[in-house]
């Protein structure tokens, strides 16, 4: 923790903090860092935004941050929140604040308060409940934050019943924080969690959404994970997990669906990272990881013998994901990257079995698409056997796909995927119009492509009259 005290020091040092700290105190008012970039620099992780409270209204901070500032934004002036960049870093500015949920509405009722002290016992969680009052460097913690970073301890500033019922999105907040800081939660916020979690219906889908992006966004999200579905809440916006823990039938066995998905989703980031290691964390790819096989317990057959079976599980799991992922408001491009995703992936289970043509792999290439990197992570974070011999063989066989993909590729420009003919040459060549034919002779074009590779235009011009005849 000196080291902590040391690094506070630093972030008071800094030009943008000393350039705010003092044009605050001279227009009179008080000013304080608080929240993450405090804990961080007590932890020693690395602070990414800064954010400031003061007992300044927004019309004030604004008149403050002007002349030290090179743009300002308004991003929340009924809040008191005021943007603003500042020697090159954008920070956040907000009034002190006393507010809190009606318990009907999705929305805040907004307070203003007059406090350090009382704006912080508002806040989520007590590490995120300290405050670093500028210039004069002095800590502000009357919740206790400092014991809990020292144990590891997530828990409220005061009775947890009372902050998540002031806002329910806390709740999620405490799954994301359990995975990004490895804390443990406390026991009383835990059971507070599940008490009340059905109030969560009263946050709007994007909020929620959000915040299960962040949690995706951690390097481990699984501790949060568990935490949502052992507490219930889960099941209010993603209830297709939690239904994976399926019931075992002491006559037919399979692996633990649950917990396979999220090997699946910790190998997958695993693999993230090594393959793209200076990229931001891929949520599209980590929602497929953790939705693979949501059409697991629909398709769910018990067949005689003791065997089980789950046919048609990617294609049910792909429809199951678009629709809860269009419930909570994600955008069309995560959408379809995530469903294409987790119908495809059984698809090279079949590769493992027998070398495919280059036919085949072709197919492979083109049905995945731009998604085809994340496919070949995803693939492969999918074994997860205990058989050592079968884990080897499948890993193998990827290897070998991949390389195959990439010899094809330097052959043929696979990437373009497309036939020597395009549809104005087409027209030209059968002398047609614009029309169903047109689209018929280039699927035509397209499949020769696939099963033999680059035809050059005499020959695919050939092939195409070839063809046009057979038509009639």
């Amino acid at each position: 923790m000196a080291d902590g005290v040391a690094r506070l020091g630093a972030l008071v040092e800094s030009p943008v903090v000393s350039a705010l700290a003092g044009a605050f105190e001279a227009a009179g008012f008080e000013l304080a860092i608080v929240g993450g970039p405090v804990r961080d620099a007590l932890i020693g992780a690395r602070t990414n935004d800064l954010d400031f409270t003061t007992d300044a209204r927004a019309d004030d901070i604004l008149r403050v941050v002007k002349p030290i500032s090179s743009a300002q934004w308004d991003v929340g002036r009924e809040f008191g929140t005021i943007a603003a960049r500042v020697r090159g870093e954008q920070v956040e500015i907000t009034t002190y604040r006393a507010d809190s949920y009606d318990g009907v509405t999705r929305k805040p009722t907004v307070e203003f308060g007059d406090t350090l002290e009382g704006d912080l016992a508002r806040r989520d969680f007590s590490v995120n409940a300290m405050a670093l009052r500028v210039p004069g460097r002095t800590l502000v913690d009357p919740t206790g934050g400092v014991e809990d970073l020292l144990a590891r301890r997530l828990r409220t500033p005061g009775d947890p019943r009372v902050s998540f019922g002031d806002d329910p999105l806390r709740m999620l907040r405490a799954a994301r924080f359990a995975s990004q800081l490895s804390f443990e939660v406390d026991p009383a916020t835990v059971a507070a969690m599940t008490g009340l979690r059905e109030t969560l219906s009263i946050v709007s889908p994007e909020r929620i959404r959000s915040e299960l992006v962040r949690l995706l966004q951690t390097d481990d999200p699984v501790p949060g994970i568990r935490l949502l579905v052992e507490t219930g809440l889960m099941e209010l916006f993603l209830p297709e997990i939690p239904a994976l823990r399926l019931e075992v039938d002491e006559h037919h066995h399979h692996k633990d669906v649950y917990e396979h998905s999220l090997t699946v989703l910790t190998q997958a980031i695993e693999l993230e990272k090594a393959r793209n290691p200076d990229a931001a964390p891929d949520v599209p790819l980590r929602l497929a990881a953790m939705l693979h096989d949501i059409g697991k317990p629909a398709t769910r057959r018990l067949e005689p013998g003791g065997g089980v079976t789950f046919h048609h599980h990617d294609i049910k799991g792909a429809r199951l994901a678009r629709k809860r992922l269009q419930a909570l408001r994600f955008d069309t491009d995560t959408i379809t990257s995530v469903t294409q995703l987790i119908e495809l992936h059984l698809r090279f289970f079949g590769y493992a079995e027998g070398a495919w043509t280059d036919s085949a792999v072709r197919r492979y290439v083109r049905d995945a698409g731009a998604e085809l990197e994340r496919l070949h992570i995803l693939t492969r974070a999918d074994v997860t056997t205990r058989n050592r011999r079968k884990a080897a063989r499948l890993a193998g066989a990827y290897d070998d796909i991949e390389r195959r993909i990439g010899e094809l590729a330097e052959q043929e420009q696979l990437d373009a995927m497309r036939p020597a003919l395009d549809g104005n040459r087409i027209q030209e060549i059968l002398g047609i119009r614009p029309g169903p034919d047109v689209g018929k002779a280039y699927r035509h074009l397209l499949d020769l492509r696939l099963d033999e590779g680059m035809l050059d235009e005499a020959e695919a011009e050939r092939r195409l009259r070839e063809w046009w005849a057979a038509q009639g």
